[in-house]
């Protein structure tokens, strides 16, 4: 889509967007390509997802807003962590560097309750280091993740401690930890957390792919990389930079909508892989996913991450 053809929809999007989320069964409002019996039209359209097609939130979307072609189309988006219960933890590969794309989770187990999970238990998250970063105010290294793989519910404290490999995955509360939380937004754009390192064996790398060459710009069209915990290496193209979608963090934090999201189309991540980053060709990074479907995921913009927690991408010199 012509970036005219776009710019010109996204004021009508942004008029609509939260009428429509406000919507039972509506879990997300994009700018996109309408689609007639799974095919492209190539006709730029307001993208409305909601849970199950059928449902009375899609009668209640418009054909068109102002013109503008709708199009209903069905899914359901999830925060990408991982959950297990401490019986459940099994072995996963173990990195004596730290390095972007591997996994990580918090020292402490989290009590669950259905409807979040099928029976309460106290449940250990695994998701995944997608960085490091610095402070801009002092110069010391820590790892970029998710919101909801560091701090998971509202009892999150600055001073937890994380730990590699994720408890998920075999690690050990005590001896593998790697540092604390230090910093950590849940905003209206961002799911993000910083986490102070305590040991010097780290590297301004994503495991895979190589060094970070610095901060860029998801474009449509362009194509990203990412390496999370779960599905390792996967490449993708960027659909969109409008999206807004709701995510259900559970545990106290409830229901939240993130805007201006990066949504990248296919099976690009799972449960685990939040926290991980987006790089361009150029290896700069350009988001940092947070979840979705099997059929597309979704990435803060790296700007308003860094900004949000003040800190800096650290890059190999």
């Amino acid at each position: 889509m012509a970036g005219d053809g776009r710019a010109a929809i996204r004021p009508i999007k942004r008029l609509v967007e939260d009428d429509f989320l406000s919507r039972p069964g509506v879990v997300g409002v994009d700018i996109g390509h309408k689609a007639v019996g799974g095919r492209c039209t190539g006709v730029p359209s307001i993208v409305v997802y909601v849970r199950r097609k059928g449902d009375a939130a899609q009668f209640t979307v418009p054909p068109d807003v102002l013109g503008i072609p709708t199009d209903v189309v069905e899914d359901t988006f999830y925060p990408h962590h991982t959950l297990a219960s401490p019986e459940g933890v099994n072995g996963a590969e173990r990195h004596d560097l730290l390095v972007g794309g591997i996994g990580v989770g918090p020292s402490r187990a989290v009590r669950f309750v259905p409807p979040d999970v099928a029976e309460a238990d106290d449940y250990l998250v695994a998701g995944t280091l997608g960085a490091l970063v610095t402070p801009r105010a002092k110069r010391r290294t820590m790892a970029l993740t998710a919101f909801h793989i560091a701090c998971v519910d509202d009892a999150w404290a600055v001073g937890d401690p994380m730990v590699h490999p994720s408890r998920v995955d075999g690690g050990h509360p005590y001896r593998d930890q790697i540092g604390v939380l230090a910093r950590a937004a849940l905003s209206g754009t961002v799911d993000a957390a910083a986490i102070l390192l305590t040991t010097p064996h780290s590297r301004a790398e994503v495991a895979g792919i190589g060094p970070v060459a610095g901060q860029g710009v998801a474009r449509v069209g362009g194509h990203v990389r990412k390496r999370g915990r779960t599905t390792a290496l996967t490449a993708g193209v960027v659909a969109s930079t409008d999206a807004a979608i709701t995510l259900d963090f559970g545990v106290g934090l409830g229901v939240r909508t993130l805007r201006d999201q990066i949504r990248v189309e296919g099976p690009f991540a799972d449960h685990g892989d939040s926290g991980a980053v987006l790089l361009d060709d150029d290896n700069r990074v350009v988001g940092l996913y947070c979840g979705g479907s099997r059929q597309r995921g979704f990435a803060n913009p790296i700007a308003n991450v860094l900004d949000q927690l003040d800190v800096d991408l650290v890059v190999q010199s």
